[in-house]
C-alpha cells in the first residue's frame, strides 16, 4: 500500500516521527526514512519530498533552502532544469537527431551490434556528441551560479558513459552524494514532463504493507494535532 503526501503534510509527518522516537534508519541515496521494528525489520518506509532534508537536519525543515537540478535524458532528448524550494527558475530542453528511423533503435544501441555505417551514422554519432556537451554546458552554468544541494536524475544505463563521457565534463561525478535517481518511470522528456516530475518529488510517499496500517493511521493523526513549531524538533 502507499500513500502520498504533500510538502507540508511530509513535514509534519516528519516531526511526528522525531517525537513518537520509533526506531528508524535514513537512506540517502533513496531519500526515505524506514520504520523498524524490534528485529530491525522494516514495517513502512517514508520517501520524503525533495526539498525537505533529512531527519538528522536540524529543527526546522521549513526554514531550510534547497537547491536541486532535474535532469532528464533519453536518447534524442533532454530536459533538465534548475529549481529552488520546488519552483522552476530555469529549463532548457535539448533534442538531437540519435535515432534510427526504420529500426527505432539509438545510434549508439546500434554500434553495439553493428558498428558504425556511412553518412546517416556518422551524422547521428556528431549530434549524440553535441547533444551531451550542450546537456553538460548548461549544467556547468547551473552549478557556476548556484549552491546545488541534490541532482534529481533519469538516464538509462546505456547512454550514462556518454553523458560522463562528455568533452564538456559533467559538474559532478557519477559517486556524487548528491545523486538522486528518480523513482518513477519518465515520459519522453519535455518541459511538461519536466514539471511533472517535479510535483512527483515534492509529494512525500508512505509505502507500507497493510499489516501497518494501524500505526500509519497513528503517524498521520499524531501530525495532525502537531504544532507548527514543535518541540518534538
Amino acid at each position: 500500500m502507499n500513500r502520498f503526501l504533500s510538502t507540508e503534510k511530509s513535514a509534519e509527518l516528519l516531526r511526528a516521527l522525531t517525537a513518537y522516537s520509533l526506531r528508524s534508519a535514513y537512506d540517502r541515496e533513496k531519500h526515505r526514512l524506514s520504520v523498524l521494528d524490534e528485529a530491525g525489520h522494516e514495517r513502512l518506509y517514508f520517501r520524503l519530498p525533495l526539498v525537505l532534508p533529512s531527519p538528522a537536519t536540524g529543527p526546522s525543515p521549513e526554514a531550510v533552502k534547497v537547491n536541486y537540478v532535474i535532469l532528464l535524458i533519453q536518447a534524442g532528448h533532454c530536459a533538465l532544469g534548475y529549481f529552488e524550494n520546488g519552483r522552476c527558475r530555469d529549463h532548457k530542453v535539448f533534442r538531437a537527431y540519435m535515432v534510427r528511423q526504420k529500426q527505432g533503435k539509438s545510434q549508439i544501441k546500434y554500434l553495439k551490434t553493428k558498428g558504425k555505417s556511412r553518412a546517416g551514422s556518422r551524422v547521428r554519432l556528431g549530434e549524440t556528441v553535441e547533444f551531451f556537451e550542450s546537456i553538460n554546458e548548461r549544467l556547468q552554468s547551473y552549478f557556476a551560479g548556484h549552491p546545488i544541494h541534490r541532482i534529481a536524475i533519469s538516464c538509462s544505463k546505456t547512454l550514462l558513459p556518454y553523458f560522463y563521457g562528455s568533452k564538456i565534463a559533467t559538474p559532478f561525478n557519477k559517486h556524487d552524494p548528491r545523486l538522486y535517481k528518480i523513482p518513477k518511470h519518465i515520459h519522453t522528456p519535455g518541459y511538461e514532463v519536466l514539471l511533472e516530475a517535479n510535483k512527483f518529488l515534492l509529494r512525500g510517499e508512505l509505502v507500507y504493507e497493510e499489516a501497518a496500517q494501524p500505526l500509519v493511521e497513528q503517524l498521520l493523526g499524531e501530525a495532525d494535532e502537531l504544532p507548527e513549531e514543535s518541540e518534538a524538533w
